[in-house]
C-alpha cells in the first residue's frame, strides 16, 4: 500500500546534510518496496541475523514497513532434518514453516510476524526449478543456473517481500564460499533491474586482534570486499565486526582500500547484551546512510524503548539459576529461543536468569541431587532415546522435591512417562519413539490431527522425517481452575513441532493418579498442557507445543514470566527456610 512519510530534521553530519539538502526536505510516496542486500565475509557465526535484523528495528523505529527474509545456501529443503549441533534450534513459524534460527531473531526485533516466504534454501529453488522443467514451463529450454535458477531465486525474494517499504535480504554463508555463488549473483541482477536507489548491499566483515602484533588487521576485510566486487557488487556499508571498537585510522584505511566511503564503515564491537545493537548502529547512522541511499524520507528514529531494556538488563533486583536438562548442551544455539525466552521473564520480573546446561545422558540416581541447588528446573524438547531416562529421573526429582519444573514438548513427554511410572503404576511405560514394544504406551506416535487452515494430515511409522511433523500455531480451550488458565486464559494458541502426543487412551489412569490435563483439542483429543494441582506441587507444568518461539522482550511470554516468578518464590522460601533453621 502506499505510503506518505515526513524527513527528520537534518543532522550536520555532512553527508547526511548534503542529502537532505539534495532531495528538499519533501513528502515523497513510498511506490515500491525497496531492498537492503546483507552479506557476510572472512568467517561465518559474525551476526549477520543481529545486524540485519537491529536494522530492521530501527528503519521501523523510523515508521517503514520492513520485513527480512534469510536465503540459506544448502541443499537441504528446510532444516527441519538437520541435527542442532550442525544448525542450531529449527524455528517454527505460525503458518508452520520450519526455518533458520535467525527468523527467531526478525521476530524478537521488530512487529513484523516471519512466514514460510521469510525463509528458504537452495533446496526449494532447485525443487522448484525441476518441478517446472518436469511440467515443460520453460519449453524444452536448456534448464541452466542462469537465467533459471537466479529468477527462481528472484521471484522467492519478492514473495517475500510483498507489501512492505523496506525488504532486508540476508545471504546466508560466507562470500567466497561456492554454494552462495548463484544467490549473489541473483541479488546483483536484482539490483541491477531495481536501480540504483531501490537496492543497497551491507557487507558484514571481521577485522580480527592480532595479539602478537598488538594491533587490528584490515586485510581480511580487503579481500572479502575485493571477492565482492569480482562477482560484480560494491558494499554501501561495511559492518566491522571486532572485538573492540575500530579506531578512525583503521576506518579511514578500509575506506580507502575497498571503494567504501568513510561514512560506510562502521565498527560493530562486541557487546553484553544484543539489545545493545540497534542503538550501537544508530548512533553510527547506519540507518540514515541506508535511507540516503534508496532515498526513503522518514521521521526520525525512536530507540527509547531499546534504552529502556537495556538499562532493565543492566540492572535486575535479583538472580535466579534454572538448570537446564537436555542433550543438546554442548552448543548454546540449540536452545536459542528458549535461551532468550528466560531472559525476556527475567526482564519481566526484574532479574537476572543465569541457565547452567545439564546434560540428561550423565544423569543418574547416584547424581541426581546436583538439582537441588536450583532455583527451577527446565526440559527443553528434542528427538531420539539418548539421555531419555535423565530427563524422565529429572522430572521425577523436581516433582518429589517440589522444585518448579516446565517441561516443553519432550519434557512434557518425560513428566507423563514419570508420573505413569511411578503415581499410575505402570511399569515400563514409555513412549512408542524410544521403545516400540512398551507395555504401557503413553505417549505414542500421532496418526491423524487437524491443521490450523482445517486440513486433516495423517502420518504412519513409515512417512518421510521431513515436513510431517504437526507443525505451526494451533489452539484448544483451557480448563477453568487450573494453573494453565491462570496464565492463559480460556484459550491457549501456540506454535507445534512434534511427532509424537500424550496417548489418549490412558489419559484417565493419569487423571487418577493425580496429573491434571488442563489443555487438550476438542476433535483429535491431543494433551496440550498437563500440570500437577498447587496443592501437590507449587510449579509444575508440561506444555506439548513451544512456547518460546512467541516471546519478545517487550512482552515476554505468559508462561515463562509465571515460570520464572515461580523459580523466585523457591528461592525465597528457601532462603527463609534456612534462616529459621
Amino acid at each position: 500500500m502506499d505510503r506518505f512519510v515526513t524527513s527528520a530534521d537534518a543532522d550536520p553530519t555532512p553527508i547526511i546534510a548534503l542529502y537532505h539538502q539534495s532531495i528538499c526536505v519533501k513528502q515523497v510516496l513510498h511506490t515500491m518496496t525497496k531492498y537492503v542486500f546483507v552479506t557476510g565475509g572472512v568467517v561465518s557465526s559474525l551476526g549477520k541475523g543481529i545486524a540485519s535484523a537491529s536494522l530492521a528495528a530501527i528503519l521501523e523505529s523510523r515508521g517503514l514497513k520492513v520485513t527480512l527474509i534469510k536465503l540459506d545456501p544448502y541443499l537441504n529443503v528446510d532444516p527441519g532434518t538437520m541435527s542442532p549441533f550442525q544448525h542450531g534450534e529449527v524455528f517454527v513459524t505460525d503458518d508452520g514453516a520450519e526455518t533458520d534460527l535467525d527468523l527467531g531473531h526478525y521476530e524478537r526485533f521488530i512487529g513484523t510476524r516471519m512466514k514460510r516466504t521469510n525463509n528458504f534454501t537452495t533446496g526449494q529453488i532447485y525443487k522448484s526449478v525441476l518441478e517446472k522443467e518436469r511440467r515443460g514451463d520453460y519449453l524444452g529450454k536448456t534448464v541452466q543456473v542462469i537465467p533459471h535458477v537466479t529468477n527462481e531465486i528472484q521471484e522467492f525474494i519478492k514473495r517475500g517481500a510483498a507489501d512492505v517499504d523496506v525488504a532486508i535480504v540476508e545471504i546466508g554463508g560466507t562470500v567466497g564460499d561456492i554454494e552462495s555463488l548463484p544467490f549473489l549473483e541473483a541479488v546483483r541482477q536484482m539490483a541491477l533491474r531495481a536501480g540504483p536507489n531501490n537496492a543497497a548491499f551491507v557487507h558484514l566483515t571481521y577485522v580480527p586482534w592480532i595479539a602478537a602484533a598488538g594491533e587490528l588487521k584490515t586485510k581480511p576485510t580487503q579481500h572479502t570486499v575485493q571477492k565482492m566486487r569480482e562477482i560484480g557488487i560494491q558494499p554501501d556499508v561495511l559492518l566491522c565486526r571486532a572485538d573492540r571498537k575500530i579506531p578512525d585510522d583503521e576506518c579511514d584505511k578500509i575506506s580507502l582500500f575497498t571503494n567504501v566511503q568513510l561514512a560506510g564503515v562502521i565498527s560493530m564491537w562486541d557487546v553484553d547484551t544484543i539489545y545493545k545493537v540497534p542503538r550501537m548502529l544508530h548512533e553510527q547512522r547506519l540507518d540514515e546512510l541506508i535511507c540516503m541511499k534508496l532515498q526513503l524520507l522518514t521521521k526520525s528514529a525512536d530507540l527509547r524503548r531499546w534504552d529502556r531494556l537495556v538499562h532493565e538488563v543492566a540492572h535486575p533486583q535479583s538472580e535466579v539459576t534454572i538448570a537446564m536438562c537436555g542433550k543438546y548442551t554442548d552448543l548454546s544455539d540449540s536452545y536459542k529461543s528458549l535461551n532468550e525466552a528466560l531472559r525476556h521473564a527475567g526482564i519481566h520480573n526484574h532479574a537476572r536468569v543465569k541457565i547452567e546446561y545439564v546434560d540428561s545422558e550423565t544423569l543418574t540416581e547416584d547424581n541426581v541431587t546436583q538439582l537441588a541447588k536450583f532455583d527451577a528446573i527446565l526440559v527443553p524438547g528434542g528427538f531420539g532415546k539418548r539421555g531419555v531416562e535423565g530427563k524422565i529421573l529429572t522430572a521425577q526429582y523436581a516433582r518429589e522435591h517440589k522444585i518448579p519444573y516446565l517441561g516443553i514438548c519432550l519434557g512434557m513427554q518425560v513428566a507423563t512417562i514419570e508420573v505413569a511410572r511411578h503415581l499410575a503404576g505402570l511399569e515400563g511405560a514409555n513412549s512408542t519413539e524410544f521403545d516400540p514394544d512398551t507395555k504401557h504406551p503413553v505417549i505414542a506416535l500421532i496418526d491423524e490431527w487437524q491443521d490450523r487452515d482445517g486440513t486433516i494430515q495423517k502420518r504412519t511409522a513409515n512417512s518421510d522425517l521431513g515436513g510431517t511433523m504437526r507443525l505451526g500455531a494451533q489452539s484448544s480451550d483451557v480448563a477453568p481452575s487450573t494453573l494453565a488458565h491462570q496464565i492463559y486464559g480460556k484459550v491457549v494458541t501456540e506454535r507445534h513441532r512434534h511427532r509424537y502426543e500424550a496417548n489418549e487412551h490412558y489419559l484417565d489412569r493419569l487423571r487418577e493418579a493425580g496429573l491434571v490435563i488442563s489443555a487438550i483439542t476438542q476433535r483429535e483429543k491431543l494433551t496440550e498442557i498437563v500440570e500437577l494441582p498447587q496443592t501437590v506441587h507449587p510449579w509444575f507444568v508440561g506444555v506439548q507445543f513451544h512456547p518460546e518461539f512467541k516471546s519478545t522482550p517487550w512482552d515476554g511470554h505468559p508462561l515463562f514470566t509465571s515460570y520464572v516468578k515461580a523459580a523466585l518464590d523457591h528461592q525465597r522460601a528457601a532462603q527463609a527456610e534456612k534462616v529459621a533453621a
